[in-house]
């Protein structure tokens, strides 16, 4: 029961934490563009800066999260038996060996 608590900790925690940053740098963004005085070209500098750093957050988050996720379950056994299910409702029928020829090639004893 504690496993399953840390677990719902780190991600309600990490997901605060991603929300905040996020939040932060939205804030400076609005700001540095309030201050800039219609400078188009800084104005989409900050933005793009902004919209990197809050994309790059996210998107590190989720990826670390779903990887952690995918070793978690893969570490208790959920995957292994997943896997061996899988194949044998679609593996298709094995090939037999090539037949081997009753008379030897040329120059063979």
């Amino acid at each position: 029961m504690g496993d399953v608590q840390l677990e719902r900790d780190r991600a309600r925690y990490g997901l605060l934490a991603v929300i905040v940053s996020n939040l932060a740098v939205a804030g400076v963004a609005i700001f540095g563009v309030w201050q800039l005085d219609a400078d188009k070209a800084v104005i989409v500098g900050v933005l793009t800066a902004a919209f990197t750093a809050v994309s790059s957050t996210t998107t590190a988050y989720l990826g670390i999260k779903a990887v952690s996720n995918t070793a978690k379950s893969l570490a208790l056994g959920d995957g292994a038996a997943r896997h061996r299910a899988e194949p044998a409702a679609s593996a298709p029928p094995a090939a037999s060996p090539p037949a081997a020829s009753a008379t030897p090639a040329p120059g063979t004893p």
